[in-house]
């Protein structure tokens, strides 16, 4: 079986506006067409700041599943809208059962932790073989997340797998400052992982990139028909989509981080 994996439209350009034309997608620019896509080609729409949507697509979008999700100008998330409820009732039904099965969910959110700390290491592998300089340094966090590796295995509740997630994190967050390598006035610098709020601009980038990446991995979800709030490492909180983080968990390292060490030492970010 095969799944067509479709795009995200991002539209950042302030005073934009988005219709539907026929079965495209238009983006104009005051009043000026920018761009035309077809909307089968389109998994979601994602505008930030002062975008605006015609009903017609937005109506659209709703009806053939076609995330849409509103931020602000600095990336925080405001809204999503989505569609009626779709997918399999039975899977959904068998996803809450898990929650009453504490060796399944230790199982299933040691295979979360496991690939982020995977993920990380392969970060730091790469950034060895880059950076000869940085090897030695490097080497000791790499050999500190085999060791949180081997450790997974050996939990057996929640709370001690997420003792050694944590201390994986901290390991990789004390190796990361060395990956960037263009910031000769120290504006970049980084010291230790902040949220809410971010600290620094290395921060404010990874919680911006990391927010996009789990609204992508909640439309994901949700289109093969798993509820995004019923998750196994994180809490369940009202409101809070707790297995869109887990799953965005193993892609954190890989995806988003090396996106945010990218354009840092490429210099394609700067002071405003």
């Amino acid at each position: 079986m095969i799944k067509v994996l479709l795009n995200t439209l991002y539209v950042q350009t302030q005073q934009s506006y988005i219709r539907l034309d026929h079965e495209t997608i238009v983006v104009e620019v005051e009043g000026a067409k920018t761009l035309q896509v077809p909307i089968h080609h389109i998994g979601a729409i994602v505008m930030f700041g002062h975008v605006s949507i015609s009903p017609y697509l937005l109506g659209k979008c709703v009806n053939q599943g076609i995330s849409v999700i509103w931020y602000d100008a600095y990336g925080r998330f405001l809204a999503r809208a989505t569609g009626r409820t779709n997918g399999n009732v039975l899977l959904r039904r068998a996803q809450h059962q898990l929650l009453e099965n504490e060796k399944k969910m230790l199982h299933i959110a040691s295979r979360f932790v496991s690939g982020k700390i995977r993920n990380s290491k392969s970060v730091l592998q790469r950034a060895m073989r880059d950076y000869p300089e940085q090897r030695a340094r490097l080497e000791q966090s790499v050999k500190q997340l085999d060791q949180s590796l081997r450790n997974i295995g050996k939990q057996s509740t929640l709370d001690e797998l997420r003792g050694v997630e944590g201390y994986a994190s901290s390991v990789y967050f004390e190796a990361f400052a060395s990956l960037i390598r263009s910031d000769e006035d120290g504006f970049f610098a980084f010291t230790v992982r902040s949220r809410r709020p971010p600290r620094d601009p290395v921060n404010a980038c990874l919680s911006f990139a990391y927010s996009i990446l789990t609204q992508d991995c909640i439309s994901a979800l949700e289109g093969v028909g798993l509820d995004p709030q019923i998750g196994y490492l994180h809490a369940l909180r009202p409101g809070k989509p707790s297995l869109g983080l887990d799953l965005v968990e193993e892609f954190r390292p890989y995806l988003a981080d090396r996106f945010v060490l990218t354009l840092i030492n490429r210099r394609q970010l700067d002071k405003v």
